[in-house]
C-alpha cells in the first residue's frame, strides 16, 4: 500500500503546548522498539529502501518502506511476525527480516535490482530505536455527510536512535507525524497546516532509516542535495496542469531536504546554497509556467524571494568569510575581520527557513504538486502545445534586457576604482578564489543595494531573465524534442542550447559575485583600510570577467532552441 504522510520537527518552546493536545484522553502511548537492517555498505539506503523489525506493542511487525513521490508518499509494506518465533531468535541473537515475504508484492518491483538470498545473507542490524509514541486519530468534523471518512492519525515521537555495534552513540528523536488513514488528502494537508501554524513546527523529509545511517557514518546532516532533472517525470502527452506540477515537484525534491537539514541545524554553505538554488529555480518555473494552472498561489512567490533573499544574504558573508579571504591572504592581503558583518546579519539561515510563511507555503505547494491536475479547467491542453510560446517569450525578455544594458554603453566599468593596488588584469590569471561552487547563483543583496553604481538595476534584471531562460529551458527542451520530428537533431540542438546558456549563466554570475566581493570590501575599506586590497583585486578581475560575459551572452542572443 502507499502510505502518504507529513513529518515535522517540534521546537522545543512549543513542546508542552504540543504535548498537552496530543496527550487527550483519547490517544494511546506506546512503545516502539525497533532493529533496522541493510547490508554493511548501506545498499538499501542508496536504493532509498528502509527495513525493520519493530515491536508494536504486543506484535512484533517487519516493514519495508521504498519509492513513492520522495515527498510525502511512499510505498509501504507490513508483515505481522510469529512473536514466539521472533522471541526465540531474539534470544539466541538471530533476528533477522525474511526478504520471502516481499515476493509478488507492491514492494517487489523496489527490490528487482537485488538478489534476495545474496542480500539476505549480507544483511545485519545497523541500529535500533526505542521510541514512546503518542498517537491520536483525528477525524474531520466540519459537517458534512461524507466527512466522517476523512482520518488522520498524528504521532508523536519521543525517543532515540542507537548505534548497532556501540550503544553509547545515541541520536534524540523528538518529532510529529500525520499520516492519512482514509479520506481526502486535503484533510491531510488542512490538518497539518493548522497544527503547523499553532506550534511553528518545521518540514522533515528526513527518515528513521536515514538517521540512523547519519549516525553509524558519523554524520549530523544529509550531503546537500542538488537538482536533478533525471527526476523530472514527463511524457509528450503531458497536460499544462500536470506539467506545472511537474516542474514544481522537481523544485521541491532539492528544497526540502536541505530545508530540512537546515532546520534542524546544519550550518554548512552547501546546504543554503542548494536550497537557495532550489527556490530560485522554482520561483521560474511559478513564474513562466503561471498561466497552466489554476491552482498557483500568487502569495507563494513573495515569501520564497523573501526567503531566498536572507539566505543569500548570509551564504555571501560566509562564502566571503570562510572562502575568500583566506584566499586572498594566501596571495599577500593583509586580514580583514568579517565576524562583525555576520554577528550583524538579523536572521540566521535556520531562522529564515523556519518562519512560519514559509513553511506553510512548502506544505501548500507539496499539497498543489498532489492534486488532481484532470480536475482543471485546461486538462485537456498540451504543455508541448504552449512551452514554444513560453520561451520564445522569455527570450525576448532577455533580448530587452541585454539592449537595455547596452544602451548604458558599458555592461562592466561603472566607474570601478582600483584606489590603492597595482594589480593587473595578467596576475589574476592563475589565481582561483575557489566561488566556483556560487557560480550557478545569483548575488544580490538589499544591504549592499545602496552602494550599487550605475547600471546594476539593468545587470540584475539580466541575470534574473537569463536564470529564468535557463531554468524553464531545462524543464521544457525534453518535451520540445519529443515534437520535434528529426529526434536525434533536436537533442543535439537542445544540449548546445543549454549548454550556451549554461556558460553564459557561469560567467554572468562570476561576474556578479565578484563584483558583490568588491562592493563589500569597497564599504568595508571605509573603516578598515586594509579591505583596500581586496576591493583592488576584485575591481581588476571584473575587466577580465566582462570580456567573457559579453562573449557568450552573444552566443545566447544569437541562437535559441526553438530553431
Amino acid at each position: 500500500m502507499q502510505e502518504i504522510e507529513l513529518k515535522f520537527l517540534v521546537p522545543e518552546s512549543r513542546l508542552k503546548g504540543l504535548m498537552r493536545q496530543a496527550r487527550v484522553k483519547s490517544s494511546e502511548v506506546t512503545q516502539l522498539a525497533a532493529h533496522y537492517y541493510d547490508t554493511p555498505d548501506q545498499q538499501l539506503a542508496e536504493a532509498g529502501i528502509g527495513l525493520r523489525i519493530r515491536k508494536e506493542g504486543d506484535a512484533w511487525v517487519q516493514t519495508i518502506k521504498a519509492g513513492g513521490d520522495g515527498i510525502a508518499a511512499r510505498l509501504e509494506h507490513n508483515a505481522v511476525l510469529d512473536n514466539e518465533q521472533v522471541q526465540a531468535m531474539l534470544d539466541n541473537n538471530t533476528l533477522m527480516p525474511d526478504l520471502t515475504i516481499y515476493k509478488n508484492t507492491s514492494v517487489a518491483p523496489a527490490l528487482a535490482e537485488f538478489k534476495l538470498k545474496k542480500l539476505a545473507k549480507n544483511l545485519t542490524r545497523l541500529y535500533v530505536t526505542d521510541v514512546e509514541r503518542t498517537t491520536r486519530l483525528l477525524v474531520d468534523d466540519s459537517g458534512s455527510d461524507g466527512d466522517a471518512n476523512n482520518h488522520v492519525e498524528m504521532a508523536y515521537d519521543y525517543g532515540e536512535i542507537i548505534h548497532g555495534n556501540d550503544d553509547t552513540q545515541r541520536d534524540a528523536i523528538q518529532e510529529i507525524e500525520f499520516e492519512l488513514i482514509s479520506g481526502d488528502i486535503d484533510f491531510l494537508f488542512a490538518t497539518a497546516k493548522t497544527w503547523c501554524k499553532r506550534y511553528k513546527l518545521c518540514l522533515s523529509t528526513v527518515t528513521k532509516a536515514e538517521r540512523g545511517g547519519l549516525l553509524i557514518t558519523e554524520q549530523q546532516h544529509s550531503p546537500a542535495v542538488h537538482a536533478d532533472l533525471d527526476q523530472l517525470n514527463i511524457d509528450k502527452k503531458i497536460s499544462m496542469p500536470a506539467f506545472v506540477r511537474a516542474a514544481v515537484h522537481n523544485c521541491l525534491l532539492q528544497i526540502l531536504p536541505n530545508s530540512s537539514a537546515i532546520v534542524a541545524g546544519s550550518e554548512e554553505d552547501v546546504h543554503a546554497l542548494q536550497l537557495y538554488i532550489g527556490i530560485t529555480r522554482l520561483q521560474a518555473a511559478l513564474q513562466a509556467f503561471a498561466s497552466y494552472s489554476d491552482e498557483i498561489n500568487p502569495d507563494w512567490l513573495p515569501i520564497l524571494k523573501r526567503t531566498a533573499t536572507l539566505l543569500n544574504e548570509y551564504r555571501e558573508l560566509a562564502h566571503l568569510a570562510s572562502h575568500i579571504e583566506p584566499n586572498l591572504q594566501q596571495h599577500g592581503a593583509p586580514t580583514v575581520d568579517w565576524a562583525t558583518d555576520m554577528d550583524a546579519l538579523k536572521i540566521t539561515p535556520k531562522e529564515a527557513v523556519s518562519a512560519n510563511d514559509f513553511q506553510l507555503t512548502l506544505l501548500e505547494l507539496i499539497a498543489f504538486t498532489m492534486s488532481d491536475p484532470s480536475l482543471e479547467p485546461q486538462a485537456d491542453q498540451l504543455a508541448i502545445d504552449k512551452l514554444a510560446k513560453t520561451l520564445s517569450k522569455q527570450q525576448a525578455k532577455l533580448g530587452k534586457a541585454v539592449q537595455e544594458l547596452q544602451s548604458k554603453k558599458d555592461l562592466g566599468s561603472n566607474n570601478i576604482n582600483i584606489e590603492s593596488n597595482d594589480l593587473k588584469d595578467d596576475d589574476l590569471q592563475s589565481v582561483d578564489l575557489d566561488d566556483s561552487d556560487l557560480e550557478n547563483v545569483d548575488s544580490k543583496s538589499d544591504d549592499i543595494e545602496n552602494i550599487d553604481l550605475d547600471g546594476n538595476n539593468a545587470e540584475h534584471e539580466l541575470h534574473e531573465q537569463l536564470t529564468t531562460l535557463l531554468y524553464i529551458s531545462e524543464f521544457a527542451t525534453p518535451l520540445l524534442d519529443k515534437k520535434k520530428s528529426k529526434k536525434k537533431k533536436a537533442k543535439k540542438e537542445s544540449k548546445r542550447w543549454l549548454k550556451y546558456l549554461a556558460k553564459a549563466q557561469k560567467t554572468l554570475n562570476k561576474y556578479h559575485n565578484h563584483k558583490m566581493y568588491q562592493q563589500r570590501y569597497q564599504l568595508k575599506s571605509k573603516t578598515d583600510s586594509s579591505a583596500l586590497y581586496g576591493a583592488g583585486w576584485f575591481a581588476a578581475m571584473l575587466v577580465r570577467d566582462l570580456k567573457r560575459t559579453e562573449k557568450r551572452l552573444a552566443k545566447v542572443t544569437h541562437s535559441s532552441v526553438l530553431r
